[in-house]
């Protein structure tokens, strides 16, 4: 007998503790402030940065990478879809921002955001969150909201531009 989508029977609860931790990928998130406004809105450039994420770091691109560059004074957005996760753009010409995420379930290197987006976007600061998804505290319980996540190496770097 065939039930409607609608129709799944309840999820059995199992009365077992929760792991403590289940590391299931890492996610870098990146903003890059004080970029050029003709970069942001460079759908060329934008592109360009999400390529060499992919091809350096040895990533899988499943299916076509979507790009989209907004008429007028717009800026850019880019979808990556990996077999190890995601990477996603969205750039912002009216506050000279550019931000990424990237999203593996293995494990990466780091990829050299500050030096990149410093020459390709002009940026004079890059900062680099890399968060380790799945964990959590033995005391805690499963994490509430972002502020109690695990949040390692947060990198903050000023790039200074000639001023010449």
């Amino acid at each position: 007998m065939k039930t409607a989508a609608h129709d799944v029977p309840p999820i059995p609860i199992v009365d077992q503790p929760l792991a403590v931790s289940a590391r299931v990928g890492t996610e870098w998130i990146v903003d890059a402030y004080g970029c050029s406004e003709t970069a942001l809105r460079d759908l060329e450039i934008i592109g360009g940065i999400c390529h060499d994420v992919v091809a350096e770091l040895k990533l899988q691109v499943v299916g076509e990478p979507q790009r989209h560059a907004f008429p007028g004074h717009g800026g850019v957005t880019a979808m990556y879809l990996l077999s190890e996760s995601h990477l996603a753009c969205h750039t912002y010409p009216e506050h000279r921002l550019a931000t990424f995420n990237l999203y593996c379930c293995s494990d990466r290197p780091a990829w050299g955001w500050q030096q990149q987006l410093a020459s390709r976007l002009n940026a004079s600061e890059v900062v680099v969150r890399k968060v380790v998804r799945g964990t959590r505290s033995a005391d805690q319980g499963p994490v509430a909201d972002q502020q109690d996540a695990v949040i390692q190496d947060v990198v903050i770097q000023n790039v200074q531009r000639d001023q010449g």
